[in-house]
C-alpha cells in the first residue's frame, strides 16, 4: 500500500518465507518488491536477540528504502 501511494516500502521476512513472499507480491502487482531476509525463526529470539537483530538488519532496510 506504501509504494501504490509512492511511499518507499519494504516486507522483513524469514527465510523459510521469501518464496511465498516473492509470489504474493508478484500476484499483487509487485513484481521485484524488496524485501530483507531475516534467519528463521524470530518468534523464539529472547528480547535483547531480537534487539541484535534489529540492529543487523537496520543498515539493509535504509539502504532499501532510500536507493533510487
Amino acid at each position: 500500500m506504501f509504494e501504490e501511494r509512492g511511499i518507499p516500502g519494504i516486507a522483513l521476512v524469514t527465510e523459510p518465507f521469501r518464496q511465498t513472499a516473492t509470489a504474493m507480491a508478484t500476484t499483487w502487482g509487485l513484481p521485484g518488491f524488496r524485501f530483507v531476509e531475516t534467519p528463521h525463526p524470530v518468534a523464539i529470539l529472547r528480547e535483547e536477540e531480537t534487539g541484535e537483530r534489529a540492529d543487523h538488519l537496520l543498515p539493509l532496510v535504509v539502504a532499501l528504502l532510500t536507493a533510487p
